[in-house]
């Protein structure tokens, strides 16, 4: 196989002074656990302030490159050729061959970009590019020289070791999993959730979930559902460690207590009550949802600040001023979208007023809840001890 290695650029990490080698560390320790369930066996180290992934013996190429396209932190992945330094005629020779091997069709304009790392290198930088830009001309004939708008970027970089690469495939940027402290999603079978879990995490931020389930009026599919997006999610997260909360009793006791028109504000807020429980015992340092304003009743600014009210920790909304085609777009790139659309209602579809108010006022809110005390937090208390707790993961 032509690739033994990748170069791994990175983007804000570079930019985290004396910190930097945290954000390095966590990086490549993502980068080891994406390519744990790829064919073959690799390592990972970090060298004069570049990353590098070495394959030891055979591997899968398109799974290990779809792997790390799925890394948050990664800007750049480079398939690499890798040679020892052993003066310019070498560096000549194995140029060309990398050209032969890499593009069998040499009609195609070229740049050479060198990079002299090592100073006791008998040629700086730009004696390289112009003495390998002539021998490349002298040798191909039908190869062009195009300074702006190249067809081949040719890399070179002479350090320990030399790199030899030309393609750059985009990496999906933001901050390695696990730098930026841990937050509790509030997960259902909707298109936009799993999308918000995905934003924060390519912040930084490890994600664990709680999905609200309402059997009977809600089937197994249903809640299947809600764990295969988990998993899609967890290809760029991490396993998530998801919470399943049987909603049914509360949901059906604010149907009978609380007027119809505020139902959904209501559930929605002792939604959040549980999800902070279960935050609180994790270590989680804030809420996240996919609500984006006004895209229905529940998510007005009114609505928002209702369901706002009744955290003590901070609420995240990765994606408050998105439209609906900017969420299908991310939902489509990070493949839930077909699964979200899969025709298997959850409880916040379940118990939609028809006429629900869209500007609540939070005093009419807390009093029409002062209807549910006789059972409410006992009710809460059964469905907290009673919940399912599994941890999600691709396979």
């Amino acid at each position: 196989m032509l690739f033994q290695s990748f170069l791994i650029k990175y983007g804000e990490i570079g930019i985290k002074g004396k910190n930097r080698y945290v954000f390095e560390e966590a990086l490549m320790k993502q980068i080891g656990h994406a390519l744990q369930p790829v064919e073959g066996s690799f390592s990972v180290s970090r060298e004069q302030g570049r990353i590098y992934v070495d394959a030891d013996g055979d591997y899968d190429y398109d799974e290990a490159v779809l792997a790390l396209t799925r890394v948050f932190g990664i800007v750049g992945i480079c398939p690499l050729v890798r040679v020892e330094e052993n003066g310019f005629d070498q560096l000549a020779k194995d140029v060309l061959k990398y050209l032969d091997d890499v593009y069998p069709d040499k009609n195609k304009t070229f740049k050479v970009v060198s990079r002299r790392a090592r100073k006791n290198f008998p040629k700086n930088s730009q004696e390289i590019n112009a003495d390998l830009g002539e021998i490349i001309l002298d040798t191909y004939p039908e190869m062009k020289v195009d300074v702006h708008h190249p067809d081949i970027m040719l890399n070179v970089e002479i350090r320990s070791q030399v790199n030899i690469y030309s393609m750059i495939i985009p990496g999906p940027g933001g901050m390695p999993v696990g730098t930026a402290g841990k937050a509790m999603l509030l997960l259902s079978g909707g298109i936009d959730s799993p999308v918000a879990g995905y934003m924060i995490a390519k912040r930084g931020v490890t994600i664990e979930a709680t999905y609200f389930h309402a059997p009977p009026y809600t089937s197994e599919r249903a809640k299947q559902k809600v764990i295969d997006l988990a998993r899609i999610v967890s290809r760029y997260s991490g396993p998530i460690k998801l919470n399943i909360v049987n909603f049914t009793d509360i949901q059906l006791y604010i149907y009978d207590k609380c007027p119809h028109d505020q139902l959904t504000i209501i559930m929605r807020r002792y939604m959040m009550k549980i999800a902070e429980h279960f935050a609180n015992e994790s270590g989680c340092l804030g809420l996240i949802t996919g609500e984006s304003i006004g895209q229905v009743a529940s998510q007005t600014m009114q609505s928002l600040a209702a369901t706002n009210a009744v955290c003590n920790m901070p609420v995240y909304r990765p994606l408050i001023g998105f439209d609906k085609n900017d969420i299908i777009a991310i939902s489509e790139k990070i493949d839930t979208y077909e699964t979200s659309i899969q025709p298997f209602e959850d409880c916040c579809t379940i118990f939609v007023a028809k006429h629900p108010v869209t500007k609540p006022n939070l005093k009419i809110i807390e009093r029409s809840e002062q209807h549910l005390n006789e059972k409410i937090d006992e009710l809460m208390q059964t469905a907290i001890e009673t919940t399912e707790t599994i941890t999600v993961c691709e396979e």
